[in-house]
């Protein structure tokens, strides 16, 4: 795609040199809009209970749990709740699923003087055989059994299920279905080849030498300071540039400092500090030549719980003059040249691979979508705001492009909804670990990684910057 246009151009770099200094436009975004502003809290108070975030999510989402029930199952099916429930009869409910799970962390146990027990080592997943999935409504809750795959489904997600009540006192599930992808707006995307750049995961502050190369290699592609006239020409169609969050390293993360004698400190400086100044010159290089939106992310000096407010303007001194510097939200929403972009620094993704069987990170992308639902684990494992009369996190448009940071590998597929939506999932590689980024063409919706390698000790092949 992108490379296949520098090699049609004629070679440069073993040519004589030339007298004619050629000069490549950068193509510009057309449109943009930010649509991130219900991710933005304004007056902050957390004196509220979650309770109502979960309220508030099922008032939300049960017309649309209905609406999905009847096209499948027929208007002839009666929709109930939980207390009009009788032994036998064959009904459809709509409820929250809560999964209580034997593995899962609790403080409250830890700290239990009765149990006395250990903290529980950290694992990649929490699921255990004895799981069970609850499913609650306003009133009541009753425990589901049947054709349900409980390792499938998290805490928090709303579902529509079709069965009947049993002897036992348990509802036997015979089939189950989500609220689905919501209604798309329509794709206005450019007539011509224009790109769009996602990186994620920069780990900036972790002393990790190859990455800094690899780093400053995308920096030159995207600047046109890489490659001949052809690579030069084809960098000027990259538009856009989406920073995914963690852009530093978890190591900067330390601390130490809080165990010890403040004497012993006094003139410690944290590592965060050198790692925003490096962050603010990378943003200067991009900045000065491209429009940048940046998302914060776990371990991004910003609020820990969801959703993420924009890194403060006042880091980034070189870089915030530039009007082409967007600070933005996580969750991110916007429309770039008509293309309906959706997306997260990863969190709520890695958040359900723990506590579900799904080990795809697509996948996980594609059941969020399905269940209609960005974050449907929030605030049960992963912190979120206790919001009161919305849930932000409700997806009410669907996206034509919907992506995931910092995942282990890149990994694209096209999806296709009951409406005929069709969305990009694209899982956006950890840069500090692959060294690698997405390019996704916003005339045709497709999507490539491109990978900057540099040199190793443990490599004796040469430096490879391949798309």
């Amino acid at each position: 795609m992108f490379s296949d246009q520098a090699a049609q151009k004629k070679q440069t770099l073993m040519g004589p040199p030339s007298t004619e200094m050629p000069t490549f436009e950068r193509v510009q975004t057309s449109t943009y809009t930010n649509r991130s502003d219900c991710f933005r809290l304004g007056e902050r108070s957390f004196t509220r209970q979650y309770a109502h975030t979960y309220a508030t999510r099922l008032l939300k989402m049960r017309p649309l749990l209905v609406k999905r029930a009847i096209q499948k199952w027929g208007n002839d099916i009666p929709v109930k709740k939980l207390c009009e429930l009788q032994v036998g009869e064959i009904c459809c409910v709509v409820g929250t699923i809560f999964k209580h799970m034997e593995l899962q962390p609790s403080i409250l146990r830890e700290i239990s003087e009765e149990h006395n027990l250990l903290p529980q080592p950290p694992r990649a997943k929490y699921i255990h055989q004895t799981d069970e999935l609850i499913l609650e409504d306003e009133l009541q809750r009753i425990k589901l059994e049947g054709n349900i795959d409980i390792q499938h489904f998290v805490t928090g997600v709303i579902i529509a299920v079709y069965g009947s009540e049993k002897d036992s006192g348990k509802f036997f599930v015979e089939e189950y279905c989500f609220a689905d992808l919501p209604s798309q707006p329509p794709l206005m995307n450019s007539d011509a080849d224009k790109f769009l750049l996602l990186v994620s995961g920069l780990g900036l502050g972790g002393g990790n030498a190859d990455c800094l190369l690899g780093m400053q290699l995308l920096i030159d592609m995207v600047t046109g300071q890489l490659g001949d006239e052809g690579e030069q020409s084809s960098a000027a169609q990259i538009s856009h540039v989406i920073l995914a969050g963690n852009l530093l390293s978890p190591a900067t993360q330390s601390r130490d400092s809080l165990n010890k004698a403040k004497y012993l400190t006094k003139k410690t400086q944290a590592a965060s500090v050198e790692a925003i100044k490096l962050l603010d010159e990378i943003l200067v290089q991009l900045s000065a030549s491209v429009s940048v939106d940046v998302m914060p992310g776990e371990f991004d000096p910003t609020n820990y719980t969801y959703p993420q407010q924009p890194l403060h303007h006042c880091m980034f001194p070189l870089a915030s003059v530039y009007p082409t510097l967007q600070l933005v939200t996580n969750p991110y929403q916007a429309d770039i040249d008509g293309v309906r972009f959706l997306g997260t620094s990863g969190q709520n993704v890695s958040d359900i691979y723990k506590y579900s069987s799904m080990d795809d990170h697509l996948d996980i992308l594609e059941w969020t979508l399905r269940a209609g639902h960005l974050s449907p684990t929030a605030p049960d494992t992963l912190g979120c705001y206790p919001f009161y009369l919305e849930d932000p996190f409700i997806i009410k448009e669907c996206p034509h492009v919907y992506f995931c940071g910092n995942a282990p590998a890149f990994k694209c597929r096209e999806i296709r909804g009951v409406d005929g939506q069709k969305v990009l999932l694209v899982a956006v590689p950890e840069f500090s670990v692959t060294q690698t980024a997405c390019l996704l063409n916003l005339h045709n919706l497709q999507c490539h990684p491109v990978s900057f390698s540099g040199f190793s000790s443990m490599d004796d092949g040469d430096m490879d910057v391949s798309h």
